[in-house]
């Protein structure tokens, strides 16, 4: 059944399954953050031909979506990663139009599934326009980010885009999560307080107000 597939465990065997003799398979990667980027690199480096996604018109305020931007390119430099990346221009109000009936949502529901979905389905659109063999996101490797609504939505855009297939993973996995920390901690990363979106800012906030 859907809730008990390991999807760590997929993507081990799709990429250990591999044929990279001729070279390697294009990946497009959705990247919301330097943080969230540490571990799935680190994962995908050996396998795939990695050009990265900043589409990111969900994080609230601007400033805070330029300083994710700002260290992510730092982080790739710093490591000598030195891969492209694909920006999206940022359009909050466009964006979070979708998002506004369920602003009262508690995080974690239906709400991060239409922004999920909203992002992916734009790295799908990319990566058939511009001939990649897989697509993926970073997002997993977030404690708060649910796994299987995040492959669903991969396996269900798939099938919209057959040119392209859906890499599976769970980047917290493995220690993934407790190993990203010490990666950012290497790099003096600036390490975000919440997910992103004006919802999760504004909670962020309440909860700051209440512990002063």
């Amino acid at each position: 059944m859907q809730q008990n597939r390991n999807f760590n465990k997929i993507f081990k065997n799709i990429v250990q399954n591999l044929d990279i003799s001729n070279g390697k398979p294009k990946l497009l990667l959705h990247v919301c953050c330097g943080p969230c980027s540490t571990i799935p690199l680190e994962r995908l480096k050996n396998y795939f031909d990695i050009t990265l996604l900043f589409n990111n018109s969900n994080i609230y305020p601007k400033k805070e979506h330029d300083r994710r931007y700002e260290e992510l390119n730092r982080y790739i430099d710093e490591t000598g990663y030195g891969y492209p990346i694909i920006y999206i221009d940022y359009d909050y109000d466009k964006y979070i139009a979708d998002l506004k009936p369920y602003a009262e949502m508690p995080e974690g529901r239906e709400r991060c599934r239409i922004c999920f979905k909203k992002r992916l389905k734009q790295l799908f659109e990319i990566a058939s326009e511009n001939h990649f063999d897989y697509a993926c996101t970073v997002m997993s490797i977030s404690r708060y980010k649910n796994s299987k609504d995040l492959n669903t939505i991969g396996e269900e855009l798939a099938k919209e885009y057959p040119s392209v297939k859906w890499l599976y993973a769970d980047f917290k996995k493995e220690n993934g999560y407790e190993d990203s920390l010490q990666i950012i901690r290497d790099h003096e990363m600036y390490f975000q307080e919440y997910c992103g979106c004006e919802f999760s800012y504004k909670k962020y906030q309440e909860k700051q107000e209440n512990n002063h």
